[in-house]
């Protein structure tokens, strides 16, 4: 896939559904009794391989396109699968996956693809561990692919490392069907998907602060959901709106809400021109339009409470850092490390052959703006979110760049380059 300079962006962007709530309307809906209807479900590959797995373990599920039914089979509903389930590429179906079947009544492996099998999966076995479930790594190295043998679980308060919202999901999942009540504490506040669709389905969650507390459940309830649009698919074209001159975008009935909506600061923060429109609330989640236009940015910090309302935007946002005038430096971002790929690393190599002035740091990147960039040949190492950043970086650059592996947006967001040709038309 090749891109060159764009001379401007214009018009309107329908973001796909948002891929972390649409991931947790399967998993919530399986455990329900009655018919769950997901509507704008994303149909990337992660979110196929979360119906993939509910479908192998007995949950019949109607992939519609336009809405998803779930017939969920209540809290003790789900069946022993024929054979491993195979998680893809998605993080959030391993882990979150683990707290459900950690209180199972049969034995299951989790497994994924390459990428997957390198991911750290010590952080959920520990806590999930502390419950009393039995779960190991196959291979001994703390990454899937994972055995899980169903076991009897306790309510416990777990204090957890790093701010994430896979961690703190698969416990409070985990919690609803412990004997006690459970809570989890993070460092900062992550994305509060979970908390709030669990209330939705009926469970008994609150939070304090930075603790989430949820209580066991006898059953969930089947709902109806509306799922917003992703706001880190949506992060492209804003990003893009003000980086590209003479442009003008208007993404459509993206979701704002604070736990993920890190990038409105920052790129505001930046001297970006972004009006949030049309403010609705919807099924406990918050929705706007986002208008956003070209704008002369300068440098900013991005570090602390901020990292984990944006962790998924940060690739977009350093390239971004490039066309700004001054320093930009994000720091207390080692997750990146983590992701499917070093997003730290990869984006330090892949910026650094386009002629930006960055540098690498423990955890984070120093970015000196305002340098012209230079097409390249670019190695998105299989992932999704490096592969738009730099299509969309390519939109600025001199010349033209290549992206190797570019089919990999497929993972949660299949019409990304027919969108970004649009505005372009």
């Amino acid at each position: 896939m090749k891109f060159t300079r764009a001379k401007r962006l214009h018009g309107e962007v329908a973001a796909p559904g948002d891929k972390s709530i649409s991931h947790r309307g399967v998993m919530f809906g399986s455990i329900a009794n009655g018919t769950t209807e997901i509507r704008h479900y994303l149909q990337g590959a992660d979110c196929l391989s979360t119906i993939s797995c509910f479908r192998n373990m007995g949950i019949d599920i109607e992939n519609r396109g336009d809405a998803v039914l779930v017939h969920g089979k209540g809290m003790r509903g789900l069946a022993c699968p024929r054979a491993p389930l195979d998680c893809g590429n998605s993080g959030t179906t391993v882990r979150l996956l683990s707290g459900i079947l950690a209180a199972q009544n049969f034995k299951v492996t989790l497994t994924g693809d390459a990428s997957i099998q390198k991911r750290p999966m010590k952080r959920i076995m520990e806590p999930l561990t502390l419950m009393g479930a039995c779960i190991k790594s196959i291979r001994g190295n703390g990454c899937a692919p994972l055995e899980i043998t169903g076991s009897p679980l306790r309510g416990i308060h777990y204090t957890s490392a790093v701010a994430s919202a896979q961690v703190k999901s698969a416990i409070l999942l985990a919690g609803l069907y412990a004997d006690g009540q459970t809570s989890v504490t993070e460092p900062y506040l992550s994305r509060n998907h979970s908390e709030i669709m669990l209330k939705h389905f009926g469970a008994h969650v609150h939070t304090e602060g930075t603790t989430a507390v949820i209580s066991p459940a006898q059953e969930l309830h089947g709902n109806l959901i509306h799922v917003p649009g992703d706001i880190s698919s949506a992060a492209y074209f804003i990003c893009a709106g003000l980086m590209v001159p003479n442009s003008e975008i208007l993404i459509k009935n993206v979701g704002i809400n604070p736990t993920r909506a890190g990038i409105l600061q920052v790129c505001q923060s930046m001297g970006g021109r972004i009006s949030v429109l049309n403010e609705t609330w919807d099924f406990g989640e918050p929705t706007a339009d986002i208008l956003v236009r070209s704008s002369s940015l300068h440098g900013t910090v991005i570090e602390g409470s901020l990292i984990p309302a944006l962790i998924d935007e940060l690739p977009m946002i350093a390239a971004m850092a490039c066309f700004a005038d001054g320093k930009t430096v994000i720091r207390n971002a080692g997750e990146l490390k983590v992701k499917e790929s070093n997003r730290i690393e990869v984006m330090v190599q892949n910026l650094s052959a386009m002629g930006a002035d960055v540098a690498e740091t423990e955890d984070g990147m120093i970015i000196h703006g305002g340098k012209p960039l230079h097409g390249a040949v670019i190695d998105s190492r299989l992932d999704h979110r490096i592969a738009m950043t730099f299509a969309v970086t390519g939109l600025c650059a001199e010349g033209e760049t290549q992206i190797l592996g570019a089919e990999c947006v497929k993972i949660s967001y299949p019409e990304f380059y027919e969108t970004l040709e649009n505005l372009m038309r």
